[in-house]
């Protein structure tokens, strides 16, 4: 067993599918249905690019059509299938141990499905938010993860950022973040640019102090 890593942070940013729950089975579904109401080429097997947001997916499989309603068609049909949405091991211990001001969420959903989503989780609301619909550009690029540390009131490099797919760990990097990658929906190699990889959140602990949180965990192998 690998041996345990402690980073002293003063944030901690979060992004929500992949790391904190999974709904890959209503994702799969909602796209792909919505795919076939669009006419998309070969929309029963159409995979969706994990991490990116809905309108921008939207906007590069039907250019043609107006982006916001296509939107608002994906969002109602997540929102509608949510019965085998599950929490991610060690999440709720995990965000249940962290002062309220010391951590956000920062997704690539927009606001309405993130909440729907956590509240049909049971997990915490977070006080403080970065939502797809928020921002002008979402990931790969940084400006998400530069927004939620300066939500939490910190410098990008005083947070880690804890990403499930590439798009986000790039997002991170590029908003001078520290990264750690959890496992699940992408490969150790594909998380390769974070700068550590763990199994899940199962197992992280975290301790306060007056200006900082030692943040521990194992890697992956």
């Amino acid at each position: 067993m690998s041996e345990q890593i402690c980073v002293e942070a003063k944030g901690l940013l979060f992004d929500m599918d992949g790391v904190l729950i999974s709904s890959i089975g209503s994702v799969v579904r909602c796209w792909r249905r919505w795919a076939e109401i669009y006419n998309v080429p070969n929309a029963e097997t159409y995979t969706v690019p994990h991490g990116v947001r809905a309108i921008d997916i939207v906007k590069s499989l039907r250019p043609d059509i107006d982006p916001q309603e296509g939107l608002r068609v994906i969002e109602d049909m997540e929102i509608d299938d949510m019965a085998d949405l599950k929490v991610l091991p060690g999440v709720k211990k995990l965000l249940e141990s962290l002062p309220t001001e010391r951590w956000a969420i920062v997704t690539s959903a927009t606001r309405r499905l993130m909440l729907g989503r956590l509240q049909a989780a049971g997990l915490p609301i977070p006080t403080r938010i970065i939502s797809g619909d928020m921002v002008e550009r979402g990931k790969p690029d940084p400006e998400p993860y530069r927004r939620g540390a300066e939500l939490l009131g910190f410098r990008p490099e005083d947070c880690v950022v804890v990403e499930d797919a590439p798009s986000g760990v790039g997002a991170g990097i590029a908003a001078g973040c520290r990264v750690l990658g959890v496992l699940g929906t992408h490969s150790l190699k594909e998380l390769r640019r974070a700068e550590w990889v763990a199994e899940s959140l199962e197992g992280v602990a975290v301790t306060v102090h007056a200006d900082s949180m030692d943040f521990c965990f194992r890697p992956a192998n």
